[in-house]
């Protein structure tokens, strides 16, 4: 059994709130631009004393509507920067925000509404409410139902309708409110993903999420606390990761915008111009496979790949402590021709970059690292409110994901389980004293993850406990080995590895629909072909061999993969084989394709 610990830059005190950050903002730097908001298409500033303003009148709109301290509110929306108003004026009211994922099924809908006993929602849609209004018959307590988009009934939208209720709502009464939150008062409560069965209800209290956010700004200062820092969100706020930064970005006093239109995320990058990124791999990944084609389609693909290579190499060297000559004077030349450019479809601001929610290919980060943006991977649960460990700036090392942050302890059990304790550590489920029971131990949160842990306390994730399989001939497989391999590959979006109890192992694979267009204009072919029969192509299957191959490099005879299948359709979150933060459910795709898979160890 190994364990590392890191002692905490800053101790929680009892009576802190969330709410803190936002009032001494707004006191010891009234005009600091917190948020960039978008109106019209141009980014518009909201300083740190409008900030306050909109949230004490949000707030005073749900005292004034019944909202009591304690009361759960349900939040469904994309990222906008309501969602960030809404979230502090909640506090503020001593009321828990309760997220949901604007693109949820109605039955977890329901399931979230019922299980949180939330006594209002704010939607952000007209398809949204009508979604909460129907299934409002399994949400007993369910009181009230606002909808951010403006209205026939509602012209000016929620949160003018709230402010317009609030107006005669004394100060005093949001001061009692503030007054009546500590450390230990229930923040949020924040519904995990659900790839293995219903979603659990984390509760994360107000200290949680203070410990997580003060120890990692101070732990990467660097980043959120760089000259006009500023960072555009545009992961789903529903999710730990993103909910955090937008607290972290109020405490730090970084400038936060906000973006759900994830198709054209590079334009928005170009207007808002980030000194930092938050992304989970596949957005890195896209990026870089759209360099690459549109590098081949100007002719230029032997010039990017010469780049990518050295750029690769830079890193590697930097890493190791010695940069040759030859290699830096490379290095120069492409970063004039070729890493410029790459930095500029950023925005040509950005320095830093974190990664979370799965693991990023090594060559990946050393790629990023080596063009001058430099990726911090990061682990961590819902239930660890989000980061646990993170690579620091400098001294980050490519395949991990960093020590523990400041005030967490990390030990690796007997079986090789990654055991978290720290005060961002959640203190249990909402309603399911079994489960809590199950998943802390004598203190220490039982990640269901599988890693190890350097000498220097670097932690290395191989695998998730849950999902080893065990092969007919008693060989344990980790799947994430092989799948993070396989989808690395730009045509693949996603993989699965399957063989628990079979003979050997296998894989079930699905194409990236982004990428065959060019894939296809490139062979000369019609970009227009569709899915059912790209999925038998014999070109296409030797692109996916190759990427088995690779992945194959990776274990012993025994874990590799001896057959695969390319499936003729998408494995998406409407379709339920994917969560909204990108984790496959196996257990979805295991009952969808179970003809597939027998087909795989068919006699």
């Amino acid at each position: 059994m190994r364990e590392f610990s890191v002692e905490p830059l800053y101790e929680v005190p009892a009576q802190a709130n969330l709410t803190d950050f936002v009032h001494r903002n707004a006191e010891e730097a009234p005009g600091h631009v917190s948020f960039g908001r978008k109106a019209d298409g141009v980014w518009q500033d909201v300083t740190a004393r409008q900030f306050l303003d909109e949230v004490t009148a949000v707030a005073r709109g749900l005292v004034a509507a019944g909202i009591e301290p304690g009361d759960r509110v349900a939040i469904m929306s994309r990222t906008r920067y309501e969602w960030s108003l809404l979230d502090f004026a909640a506090w503020e009211a001593g009321a828990v925000p309760v997220p949901v994922y604007e693109t949820s099924s109605a039955e977890q809908v329901a399931w979230i509404l019922a299980d949180s006993g939330a006594v209002a929602a704010i939607t952000e849609t007209a398809a949204n409410t009508a979604l909460v209004e129907s299934v409002r018959d399994r949400a007993p307590v369910l009181r009230r139902v606002w909808q951010i988009e403006h209205t026939t009934e509602d012209p000016a939208g929620a949160l003018a309708v709230l402010a317009a209720a609030g107006s005669e709502v004394p100060d005093a009464v949001l001061a009692e409110r503030r007054a009546t939150l500590g450390a230990e008062s229930t923040a949020t409560i924040i519904y995990t993903s659900g790839t293995t069965g219903r979603p659990k209800g984390c509760v994360l209290t107000h200290g949680n999420l203070i410990a997580e956010v003060v120890n990692v700004v101070g732990y990467l200062t660097t980043v959120f606390r760089a000259e006009e820092a500023s960072t555009l969100l545009f992961l789903p706020m529903a999710h730990v990761f993103a909910r955090v930064i937008h607290i972290g970005t109020v405490y730090s006093r970084a400038k936060l915008g906000h973006s759900s239109d994830t198709k054209d995320i590079v334009a928005e990058f170009a207007s808002f111009r980030p000194t930092f990124i938050l992304a989970v791999p596949r957005v890195f990944e896209k990026v870089y496979n759209a360099s690459s084609q549109r590098a081949q389609s100007d002719g230029k693909g032997r010039i990017f790949d010469a780049a990518a290579a050295t750029a690769v190499a830079w890193s590697r060297a930097r890493e190791a402590g010695k940069v040759p000559a030859t290699l830096g004077l490379k290095h120069k030349v492409f970063d004039r021709l070729v890493y410029a450019k790459l930095r500029a479809a950023l925005g040509g601001q950005a320095t830093h970059a974190i990664s979370g929610g799965a693991p990023l290919g090594e060559r990946l980060i050393h790629f990023y690292r080596g063009i001058g943006l430099f990726i911090s991977e990061g682990y961590g649960l819902t239930e660890t409110t989000a980061a646990a460990t993170v690579n620091p700036y400098p001294g980050a090392k490519a395949g991990t994901v960093g020590p523990p942050i400041p005030g967490t302890s990390i030990r690796i059990a007997e079986d090789g389980e990654i055991l978290v304790k720290g005060g961002e550590v959640f203190g249990g489920y909402w309603n399911n004293e079994t489960a809590t029971k199950e998943a802390i131990v004598d203190g220490w949160f039982h990640t269901g993850d599988l890693g190890a842990l350097d000498e220097d306390g670097y932690l290395s994730i191989t695998g998730r406990k849950k999902e080893l399989l065990v092969t007919a001939g008693g060989k344990n497989v980790a799947p994430a080995v092989l799948e993070d391999r396989i989808n690395a590959h730009p045509l693949i979006a996603q993989s699965m590895v399957v063989g628990d109890q079979q003979p050997f192992i296998a894989a079930l694979v699905t194409l990236d629909p982004d990428a065959l267009p060019f894939w296809l204009e490139q062979q000369g072919r019609d970009k227009a072909t569709p899915l059912e029969q790209l999925a038998a192509d014999p070109a296409i299957l030797a692109e996916v061999e190759v990427a088995v191959g690779r992945a194959n490099k990776a274990v012993s005879k025994a874990e590799s993969i001896r057959k695969f299948k390319v499936l003729p359709t998408e494995w998406t979150v409407e379709g339920g084989q994917i969560t909204p933060s990108l984790k496959l459910k196996r257990h979805v795709v295991m009952e969808q394709e179970r003809a597939e898979i027998d087909a795989l160890y068919a006699k």
